[in-house]
């Protein structure tokens, strides 16, 4: 599918039906808020690990319980960001692509979330500018959206394209808050989307008017909570429990809306997209 074809397309509301799904996670056994590498990250902000190890859990099991796969990826001690499994890399159209971080303290898991892909069979690929995996890139209808302005660099995207055959749009983010693509856009299916438009320049958010008119646009209270960070099967959408708003928006739209509460892992500026790395066929 061709970025014409993405703008043309539209799933009718009566006929949204889930896919199964696979997906990687890494348990938060060392999730901690140790340095701040954006505006959510407090280190006097004490972490329990155990709320955060129980609230990962349910989210697991929300996933398992609508009958997707979930492989586990093996924490590691010094890395108490690697919980947040979707920026370890890019898994699409048959090829692994490992994530180059910005901060030096996330580098570590490069290699950690390149173990496991060689374990599950693929050669992983590398691209010489910055990219944060599936926090910046975010595969729909055929495409991948691609974000820039605080953590991948632009460079990548092109590279991304070429390592992938697919599509490439960029989409510049400017508020930090929103310092990675999937804190301020959400893939509900194959067509559809859900935006904070305040978190694009205004030529993004023309260029993604043109591809979606269809989208969904969130409000600020339910895009502070990051509700926009969630995980969609086609049809159930598993989101942040304080995104509220957000909710009644998706039961408008035909799609199904599953709260869950990952507020210890809010602490470190992530919540459910982050913790999911999504294995596309």
């Amino acid at each position: 599918m061709t970025i014409s074809d993405v703008a043309a397309a539209s799933t009718p509301i009566s006929q949204r039906i889930p896919s199964t799904r696979h997906y990687a996670m890494t348990p938060p056994a060392h999730f901690a808020v140790e340095y701040a590498i954006n505006p959510w990250m407090d280190t006097s902000t004490a972490v329990d690990v155990e709320r955060a190890l129980r609230q990962w859990n349910t989210l697991r099991q929300t996933y398992l319980d609508l009958g997707h796969t979930v492989d586990l990826v093996e924490p590691v001690a010094g890395l108490p960001d690697m919980v947040y499994a979707a920026n370890g890399g890019l898994i699409v159209n048959g090829v692994a692509i490992v994530a180059r971080f910005k901060f030096p303290q996330r580098d570590g898991e490069s290699s950690a979330y390149a173990e496991w892909m060689t374990a599950m069979g693929h050669t992983p690929r590398y691209t010489k500018h910055l990219n944060e995996g599936q926090g910046d890139l975010l595969a729909v209808g055929g495409i991948l959206l691609a974000g820039t302005g605080f953590r991948t660099d632009e460079g990548a995207h092109a590279e991304i394209a070429q390592l992938t055959g697919l599509q490439v749009v960029t989409l510049h983010l400017v508020d930090p808050r929103f310092y990675h693509l999937d804190t301020a856009l959400a893939v509900l299916d194959g067509t559809t989307i859900a935006y904070y438009p305040p978190a694009f320049t205004e030529a993004s958010r023309a260029q993604l008017a043109q591809l979606f008119p269809d989208a969904i646009e969130v409000g600020s209270a339910d895009a502070y909570a990051l509700g926009l960070n969630v995980v969609s099967d086609g049809k159930h959408v598993v989101l942040p429990a304080a995104a509220t708003g957000f909710a009644e928006q998706l039961r408008q739209a035909g799609f199904d809306p599953i709260g869950v509460d990952l507020s210890e892992l809010l602490k470190g500026g992530g919540s459910v997209k982050c913790c999911t790395l999504e294995v596309h066929p």
